[in-house]
């Protein structure tokens, strides 16, 4: 059983232990580096985490992460509005970004289409896309950037389906991203080439 010093430093290292990636000896330590440093640190950490939460929001447009209710993408007049990249997450979103080989706008899931997690596509804003597809003339070319696996390839294929019945030419990443990956772990110069040599997507080959 772990000793700690002090019951409150034990209950710091419990809940920030509780994050991704982060084990208690990295708590441990993280905890002592805030005790080390002036009390603003650990003032002005805790408050900006209470404001992320709190005010936080989700594009009404395309679903991304947000600091009010239209994000800065989707505002830009400076992206190519021709072509909507689909992915799961804001994870991607950055990803992508990173790359530089991207311009256009972007609508995100939410998740991907797994049965067995039980997230059918009702859980996901598909509803929303096929709005956007509807009401959005201006958008020609509909690129599905999501990760190579079982997941991702159900997602595709399902939206295929939908997409279809718009007439908008439908492509994919390339894969060099490799088979049972996740494309926010991929590095950026992969993911860049396969977004900039993306394919046309075609259901028989899935």
């Amino acid at each position: 059983m772990d000793q700690y010093p002090s019951q409150l430093i034990e209950n710091a290292v419990k809940e920030i232990s509780r994050l991704p990636g982060i084990g208690k000896k990295s708590a441990l330590r993280i905890v002592l580096h805030l005790l080390k440093k002036d009390s603003t640190l650990s003032k002005d950490l805790a408050n900006s985490i209470v404001k992320m939460r709190e005010e936080t929001q989700y594009c009404e447009i395309c679903g991304n992460i947000s600091d009010q209710k239209t994000c800065q993408v989707c505002l830009s007049p400076r992206r190519d509005r021709s072509i909507l990249c689909v992915v799961e997450d804001t994870r991607d979103v950055l990803a992508i970004e990173n790359t530089g080989q991207y311009n256009g706008l972007y609508h995100v899931l939410g998740g991907l289409i797994s049965p067995l997690d039980g997230m059918g596509p009702e859980e996901l804003n598909i509803g929303k896309l096929q709005n956007r597809l509807k009401d959005n003339l201006e958008i020609k070319e509909i690129l599905l950037a999501l990760s190579p696996n079982m997941e991702g390839d159900t997602t595709a294929f399902y939206l295929s389906k939908k997409i279809a019945s718009h007439g908008i030419k439908l492509s994919s990443i390339a894969r060099g991203i490799p088979i049972g990956g996740e494309l926010e772990y991929a590095d950026e110069i992969t993911l860049g080439r396969s977004i900039a040599s993306r394919i046309q997507y075609n259901q028989e080959n899935k």
